[in-house]
This record gives structure tokens, sequence and C-alpha cells, in this order.
């Protein structure tokens, strides 16, 4: 018996072919463009129709969701981590740190965390458990006498946000350049007496580079 029918199991192995085509393809356009990337584009990329996309993920939500699912997940097994930390001061910087580590390297990434995207399971998961995390840091932080105590976890985390915005411009002209403001932005909450005057991690933007950057936020890519 022939099993176009799908008896014998070929169907089921060229839906997952699809599948895997979808996801790959779907990962290396929001890593360029960001998560509102068309899905056609996607589609196109993947070598697959539309229907087949469609098919296989109803939802944008739900081809994000296959996408950044594990390092979601990840993500969030790095907030407990920090959350164990002796150190609450250290252990704040080290997960921001991981944090915007994959915010510079994947402009999809870097939507997920500082854009409202529906229907993202995981998504939502880490969220709440990003915010209870920080939370916990500044409380302890403040607790051992490293940080400021007017901070609140809203405070930091809208800065985080803004900060996290501009990286995607910034790494297109210094793709390290997001350690030296994150440092800039953690020193500021520090207390006096926790703060030891140290080098900063990497270099300021040259004139030309903050041109370059600015133009990459404005979404200009002239050189003129």
């Amino acid at each position: 018996m022939s099993d176009s029918g799908g008896t014998g199991g070929h169907l089921r192995k060229d839906a997952q072919r699809n599948r895997d085509l979808l996801i790959a393809a779907a990962r290396e356009v929001y890593a360029e463009r960001g998560v509102e990337a068309p899905l056609d584009d996607i589609a196109r990329r993947a070598g697959v129709g539309n229907a087949t996309l469609y098919r296989r993920f109803p939802t944008r939500g739900a081809l994000i969701e296959a996408v950044f699912g594990d390092a979601l997940t990840h993500t969030l097994r790095r907030g407990e981590e920090a959350r164990g930390a002796d150190d609450a001061w250290a252990g704040l910087t080290s997960y921001l740190e991981y944090i915007f580590e994959g915010l510079a390297a994947d402009r999809g990434a870097n939507d997920l965390m500082t854009t409202s995207i529906p229907d993202v399971p995981s998504l939502d998961a880490l969220k709440t458990h990003h915010y209870e995390t920080v939370r916990a840091l500044i409380r302890r932080a403040q607790e051992q006498g490293s940080m400021r105590g007017d901070v609140v976890v809203e405070d930091l985390l809208f800065a985080l946000a803004a900060l996290g915005r501009v990286v995607p411009a910034s790494v297109t002209v210094a793709p390290q350049a997001w350690r030296r403001h994150l440092h800039l932005l953690l020193d500021g909450l520090r207390t006096p007496a926790a703060t030891t005057p140290t080098a900063l991690p990497v270099p300021p933007l040259t004139p030309d580079q903050l041109t370059g950057a600015l133009r990459a936020l404005a979404g200009r890519d002239d050189a003129g």
C-alpha cells in the first residue's frame, strides 16, 4: 500500500521536516529582523508554502514559542541561579549581563524581552519570573548595603528596557558597547560605600560610531 494517504508514516516525516525547516528559517529571520518579520518571508526562506506554515503554526505566538521556548527556559534557570547567589549585587549583575548578551546577539530575543507579544506561554512565565528575580535581588542587595535603598524594581526594569531597545543599533557599530552602558547604569544604583573606582569594560563610542548607531536606531542605512 502507498504511504501517500498517511498510513505509512511518510506524511508524518514530511510534516516533521517542514516543521524543522520553518523553525530554522524563523530563527534566522527573527535574529536578523525581529519577531515582527512577515511570516510569508519565513515560509519562503524555509522553502515551503504559506499554507504549510499556517498549518504547523496557526499563530505568530505558536511559531515564536517553538523557536525560543528552550532559550526562554534556560534564561529562567539562570534567574534561579542568580537568586541563589550569596552576593546579591554579583548575582544581579551576572544575570543582567547574561540577558543583555542575548539581546545583543539576536534581534528576535531583544523583541521578546522589550515588547509585548501575546500567546507565548514560556515568555509570559519568564517575564513573571524575571520581575520576581530582579525584585528579590534588589531587596537583598539593599539589605547587604550594596544598593541604594530608594530603588524599586520598576526603576531598574524601566531603565533596562530603554537600554535594551537601543542595543540592536549600537551592535551595528560597536558589538560590545552595551557592556559599558549597562555598567554605567548599574553603578548609578550602588551606594557610595559600595562603589569602588573601576575601569569601564569597553571604550566609549567614537563620534562616527555614535552617528552610525543613531542612524540605525532611526532605521536609516545611508552613509551621508
